[in-house]
C-alpha cells in the first residue's frame, strides 16, 4: 500500500506510458511515410524487401477529394495498378517502382506544395516524372521542373506550346495536345457535314471552364473559324459549374449546329441535364478529352443519352495489359481502387495508358544508361525516343489502347489523333476511325507561340541536330 502512496512510484508509471505513447506515434508515422510498392515479390511469393536505392521513384500530385475527385481516382488509380503489375513481373529490368501520393485537391498552391516536398525523391530512389494531371498545377511548375530537370508529363493536356520541345526540354503533352484536341474535332465535324468545305455559315458554340485549362483553346477555334467560314461563340463557365442555366439560355437563343463542351468533373453533368432542360440535343453536344468518361456521362441519366465524345483510348477490360493487370493486381485484392466498377473505365484507362507510357520512358532510357534508377535528366531522353509502332504495342498487350506514338526532341506529343465515342444510355461505344488532328496547320502556331516564350524567357533553342 505503501508503493502505491508513493510520489516517485507514480511518476515512474506517469513517465512510462508517455514513453509508450511516444513510440507508437513514431512506428505510425515511420509506417506512413514508407514509399508503396509490391507487397510481395509474386515470382517467389515473399516479401519484398527491396532497398529504395535500387528503386525508381514517382512521385504522384493526386487528388482524391473534391469535385474532380472521380477523375483523380480513376486516372491515378490505374496508375498505381499498372505499376503493380510492373513489380509483380520483377519490375523494368530489375529496377522496382515506388511511389508515394501527396493530395492536392486539385489545387494549384497545393500542387506546388506537393512539388516541392517530392522532387528529390524518396528515401534514396530518384524521381523519374511527376504526373500532376492538372493545366493549373502543370503551368506552376513547368519552370520548376525545367530548372530542376525532371520531366514534367501532361498527358492529353497542358501547354500547347510545350509541344516543342526545343524550347520545352522537359515538358510532355503526351499523344493529344489541346491544339491538336480542337483540330480533330473540327475535322470531325467536317465529315459529318460533307467536308471541310461545307462547315461554311455553320454555328458552333464552346461551352469552356472558367480556368487556365478552358480558355487554352479559343485562340486555335478562332483561327480555324476562319479558316473554314464558320461562326464560333465562347461560353464560360465559371468553376466548378454547378450552375450554367443563363449560359444554356444563350445556347437556345444562339441555336448553333454543334455545342463543344469543354468541361471538367461536375460541370459534364450538369451541362448535360441543362441541355436537356432547353431543349438542345445531346448527340449535338461534344465532349472534349475531359469530358469522356462514365463519370461524365452517367450521373446524367436519361440527358446524356447520344452524347458524344472523343477519346484517345477506349474504355473496357478487353486489352492484354488490363486482364494482365486483373490477374497480378485487381485478383488478389491489390488494387487501388476503392470501387471495383472504376476498373477499365474511360479514367482508369487512361492511368494505365500513362504508366505505361511513362515506364516505357525509363525502359527505354536504361538501354542507353544502363539497368539501374535514373535521374529525371535520363528519364527525360527516354520520352523523346519512345516509339511505339503497332508491333511493340502488341508486346505491351496495349494494341488498340494505345494509339502509335513517336516522340523526338522537336515532338513532344507524337500523337495527335483521336476516336469519336457515343454514349448510349450505360456505355460508351465507339462510333469513329482514328481522326487525325491538322498538325501541318498547327505547328507553325505552336512554334510562333514557343520561340515567343523562349525570347520573354531568355531561352537558348536547343539544336535537336546537334543531340544524339
Amino acid at each position: 500500500m505503501k508503493l502505491f502512496k508513493s510520489l516517485w512510484f507514480w511518476l515512474a508509471v506517469i513517465a512510462l506510458i508517455l514513453i509508450l505513447i511516444v513510440l507508437l506515434t513514431s512506428n505510425k508515422k515511420t509506417s506512413e511515410q514508407q514509399p508503396v510498392q509490391a507487397q510481395q515479390d509474386t515470382a517467389t511469393g515473399a516479401q519484398s524487401t527491396l532497398s529504395d536505392q535500387n528503386a525508381q521513384y514517382f512521385p504522384l500530385q493526386s487528388y482524391r477529394v473534391g469535385p474532380y475527385a472521380a477523375a483523380g481516382t480513376g486516372f491515378f488509380g490505374g496508375f498505381i495498378d499498372y505499376m503493380k503489375a510492373i513489380n509483380a513481373q520483377g519490375g523494368v529490368n530489375g529496377v522496382k517502382l515506388v511511389w508515394s501520393e501527396c493530395e492536392t485537391e486539385y489545387v494549384v498552391e497545393k500542387g506546388v506544395e506537393c512539388y516541392e516536398r517530392l522532387k528529390k525523391g524518396l528515401n534514396g530512389a530518384p524521381a523519374a516524372a511527376t504526373n500532376p494531371l492538372s493545366v493549373g498545377i502543370a503551368y506552376a511548375t513547368l519552370e520548376r521542373s525545367t530548372q530542376d530537370k525532371l520531366p514534367l508529363i501532361t498527358i492529353n493536356h497542358g501547354r500547347t506550346d510545350s509541344t516543342d520541345g526545343r524550347v520545352f526540354p522537359y515538358v510532355f503533352p503526351l499523344q493529344l495536345n489541346p491544339y491538336s484536341e480542337v483540330s480533330a474535332i473540327i475535322n470531325y465535324l467536317g465529315q459529318q457535314s460533307g467536308g471541310l468545305d461545307q462547315l461554311k455559315g455553320k454555328k458552333i458554340v464552346v461551352l469552356y471552364h472558367g480556368s487556365p485549362y478552358g480558355k487554352e483553346t479559343i485562340p486555335v477555334i478562332d483561327i480555324l473559324s476562319k479558316k473554314y467560314g464558320f461562326s464560333v461563340t465562347h461560353i464560360e463557365v465559371p468553376h466548378p459549374g454547378n450552375e450554367q442555366q443563363s449560359q444554356w439560355l444563350n445556347i437556345r437563343r444562339i441555336q448553333p449546329d454543334w455545342v463543344i463542351l469543354r468541361g471538367f468533373g461536375v460541370m459534364n453533368p450538369v451541362a448535360l441535364k441543362t441541355a436537356q432542360k432547353v431543349g438542345y440535343p445531346a448527340d449535338k453536344i461534344i465532349g472534349n478529352i475531359w469530358s469522356n468518361s462514365e463519370e461524365d456521362a452517367a450521373p446524367a441519366g436519361d440527358a446524356s443519352k447520344g452524347f458524344i465524345s472523343i477519346t484517345t483510348h477506349p474504355s473496357g477490360t478487353n486489352f492484354p495489359v488490363l486482364q494482365q493487370i486483373k490477374s497480378l493486381v485487381v485478383d488478389k485484392g491489390q488494387s487501388d481502387l476503392k470501387d471495383p466498377k472504376q476498373f477499365g473505365t474511360v479514367n482508369y484507362n487512361l492511368g494505365v495508358v500513362n504508366g505505361i507510357l511513362n515506364v516505357e520512358a525509363v525502359r527505354v532510357a536504361q538501354e542507353k544508361f544502363g539497368h539501374r534508377p535514373l535521374s529525371g535528366e535520363e528519364v527525360r531522353w527516354g520520352f523523346e525516343n519512345i516509339h511505339l509502332t503497332d508491333e511493340r504495342l502488341k508486346e505491351l498487350g496495349a494494341y488498340g489502347l494505345v494509339q502509335p506514338l513517336k516522340l523526338s526532341c522537336e515532338d513532344h506529343e507524337g500523337g495527335g489523333a483521336v476516336r469519336f465515342q457515343q454514349w448510349d444510355g450505360t456505355k460508351w461505344n465507339v462510333i469513329s476511325d482514328w481522326v487525325q488532328a491538322d498538325r501541318a496547320l498547327l505547328r507553325p502556331i505552336i512554334e510562333e507561340s514557343s520561340q515567343k516564350y523562349a525570347k520573354e524567357q531568355g531561352i537558348t533553342i536547343r539544336d535537336c541536330a546537334t543531340e544524339s
